[in-house]
């Protein structure tokens, strides 16, 4: 059975729906999956968990679904630049549980290699480790410190933006890009992922692959995309 799919949709279809605990690939705005999220808001699925570094910004990104009031919930390291984000959270419209971003990506990675949970120190002390299990732990050398347990990230459907697959699977990322792609694409029970390019099997060199098939289940062609981090700025034309 082919992995490609038409389009977005397509590619969502029989598994979006209400509820659900979705990982989300992407960094702001570099190699988020846009058409996958576009997707998702036209299927007017509502209550959804969104597991992702940020919510992009306002009307970009996850933001979109914000708007459109469809995320019940932000799994999330950061949170800035986005009013509507802010506007929901402060009027307790929105649920959000802040990660910090190693933690995130561990979480994730976690999910992925079936551990449903690890230590760390990261946390201790602050908010983060509010109502989570404490434990103490020696180091080699006998000096004892306090570690809080991180549960593994287990998503329903994980989303995730590359630049080039084979119809296989197989994913590379470009550059910065890979960023939380690669660990979101690991922790859900379905895989869809959105690419610029796809190539026929056994294209790829095998040493150039971020990500084996195997963890692919749907893939769609979003291209072409407008890089909108990117603007172009020129210095004003002193008057003659």
């Amino acid at each position: 059975m082919s992995k490609v799919f038409p389009d977005a949709a397509a590619a969502l279809e029989g598994v979006i729906d209400n509820n659900l605990l979705i990982a989300a690939g992407g960094f702001g705005l570099c190699g988020i999956p846009e058409r996958l999220l576009d997707a998702i808001r036209d299927s007017g699925a509502v209550d959804l968990t969104f597991a992702s570094n940020n919510a992009g910004i306002d009307n970009e990104g996850i933001g979109k679904l914000l708007r459109t009031r469809q995320v019940k919930k932000m799994i999330s390291s950061y949170v800035g630049e986005n009013k509507e984000f802010e506007r929901q959270f402060l009027a307790g419209e929105l649920e959000v549980e802040f990660c910090p971003q190693g933690t995130l990506a561990e979480r994730m990675r976690a999910g992925g290699a079936g551990i449903p949970g690890f230590y760390t120190k990261t946390g201790v002390g602050t908010q983060v480790a509010e109502g989570k299990e404490h434990q103490d732990f020696p180091d080699q050398d006998g000096v004892v410190s306090t570690y809080i347990l991180e549960r593994g990230i287990f998503a329903d459907l994980s989303i995730v933006k590359a630049w080039k697959a084979d119809e296989t699977g197989n994913l590379i990322f470009r550059k910065t890009a890979r960023n939380f792609n690669q660990p979101a694409a690991t922790c859900g029970k379905v895989c869809i992922a959105e690419v610029e390019e796809i190539v026929p099997a056994g294209a790829l060199e095998a040493d150039e692959i971020h990500l084996p098939g195997v963890f692919v289940n749907r893939i769609v062609l979003g291209a072409p995309y407008e890089k909108k981090i990117e603007f172009r700025t020129v210095r004003e034309r002193e008057e003659a």
